[in-house]
């Protein structure tokens, strides 16, 4: 199992912005320091920049030791309003994966809120909008549908996609991943079961995390690692969710990596960075965790 920065934070003085330094420099300096911690490969968002500017960056990554392992992009075909822009941000996604050199494109199926100010619009309420509980069973075959459409063009470019299980999406726990999952049948459509995900998309959490990789483990093919504490209020009926590393919260990874051990896993274990403070200290925390449970396994 290889370990990958899915980087949600990027700040190194001097520069804080919000996505991966344009300036060779800095680009420089934040690469070196994640290699530094342990990263081995680094998730992207879909960038659109030229193909001359993808072979410089692909360069750039790879001389650091942090090649592009995966790439995000897409969105749900439930929603008519979206479905089509989604498809194409997916395929575009692919695209960008076999220039840069990346084997998966991850892709959430979530479909903006139908009601912008209802409940049920952010994480941690009693009501997730546009979730598997709502969704009908035509939902799911168009969403299938989409996905298989563009899984064949991504099986000519070697990429395989990537399904994470998130809230305000049809897929927001295993039994849903599974069923939607079913209905694609393409070898290289897998499962991105981030945990966290399933436990912050309600107040009450629908299905233990323990439960849930030992569900999907034998499907995965990416998967997005972050750990959280939950603060309810139940006369709200509401939860507070706080980001911390990985060892610190209450989603016990070594029986989620051990889980999938058991199964052979040897893709990427991508890190969701900390969006608040010194990412490096935090997410190196999380690194040096993985590694003594990987360590742990083999003793």
């Amino acid at each position: 199992m290889k370990i990958a920065y899915a980087f949600r934070r990027c700040a190194l003085y001097p520069y804080n912005g919000g996505g991966l330094p344009s300036d060779s420099a800095n680009r420089q300096q934040f690469l070196k320091k994640a290699k530094e911690i342990g990263f081995e490969g680094i998730e992207l968002p879909r960038m659109t920049i030229s193909d001359t500017e993808v072979d410089t960056l692909r360069s750039q990554l790879e001389d650091a030791g942090m090649p592009c392992v995966a790439v995000r992009g897409g969105g749900g075909a439930a929603d008519p309003r979206v479905a089509a822009g989604n498809k194409q941000a997916m395929i575009n996604a692919v695209n960008f994966a076999a220039k840069i050199g990346a084997e998966v494109v991850n892709s959430t199926v979530t479909t903006p809120p139908t009601d912008p100010n209802g409940k049920g619009t952010y994480r941690g309420e009693s009501v997730s909008q546009g979730s598997s509980r709502q969704a009908s069973s035509i939902d799911f075959e168009q969403t299938a549908s989409a996905i298989s459409e563009v899984a064949s063009h991504a099986d000519d470019l070697n990429v395989s996609i990537s399904i994470e299980v998130h809230q305000n999406s049809i897929v927001d726990n295993s039994w849903s991943a599974l069923h939607l999952l079913s209905l694609i049948d393409a070898p290289n459509v897998g499962i991105n079961p981030d945990l966290g995900n399933i436990y912050w998309t309600y107040d009450i959490p629908e299905e233990t995390c323990e439960d849930a990789i030992v569900a999907l483990a034998s499907h995965v093919n990416y998967w997005h690692c972050k750990s959280l504490y939950r603060v309810h209020i139940p006369e709200l009926e509401t939860a507070i969710y706080v980001q911390v590393p990985l060892p610190d919260g209450e989603i016990d990874y070594r029986f989620a990596i051990t889980a999938l051990l058991d199964v052979n896993y040897d893709g990427y274990l991508a890190i969701e960075g900390v969006r608040y403070g010194d990412q490096f200290h935090q997410d190196g925390r999380s690194v040096a965790y993985v590694k003594s449970v990987l360590s742990d396994h083999k003793s």
